[in-house]
């Protein structure tokens, strides 16, 4: 899609449109409300000053829209398209990373209560584990603080893919 028709979209079409990039209410409203934009910079600049304020809840609640690493989405459309390719690195078929992811799964849910969300596009299965473990080792304030950095991180991702 090319920034010009994103601008002309009605309000309803353009929340479809920037939603799978992270399904939180006042980023998408934000993002709808600040166009029409002149450049694609400017618009992923204040996707990120508007990342940047999500509160724990909102980071939570998008957490809903993500498979655990290693699985596959359950829905269909352009969340679980995005998901799909960005976890590319993980081979489906790889046993022992597909044990590893599991076993790092269910550790991490049992600590946190929540997925382990990391920004996979570009990462070998290997760096997710690593980044894993090491994340299982953070008090649940750091680790909450690295979640929501992860969630941006995929949402600019997506939206600067969305657009360019």
């Amino acid at each position: 899609m090319q920034l010009a028709d994103f601008n002309a979209m009605t309000p309803e079409q353009a929340s479809a449109a920037v939603r799978p990039c992270a399904d939180i209410d006042s980023w998408v409203a934000a993002l709808v409300a600040g166009r029409p934009y002149d450049d694609v910079d400017r618009l992923l600049a204040l996707a990120d000053v508007r990342a940047r304020a999500w509160t724990p809840a909102e980071v939570e609640g998008a957490l809903a829209d993500h498979p655990r690493i290693g699985e596959r989405h359950g829905g269909s459309g352009a969340s679980a398209t995005l998901s799909t390719r960005e976890q590319a690195g993980v081979d489906p078929h790889d046993a022992d990373v597909q044990r590893r992811l599991a076993a790092g799964n269910a550790a991490y849910e049992e600590r946190f209560d929540r997925i382990y969300l990391v920004r996979a596009a570009g990462r070998s299965a290997e760096e997710i584990l690593a980044l894993l473990e090491e994340r299982l080792t953070h008090d649940p304030e750091t680790e909450l603080a690295v979640t929501a950095g992860q969630l941006r991180e995929i949402a600019l991702l997506r939206l600067e893919g969305l657009l360019r």
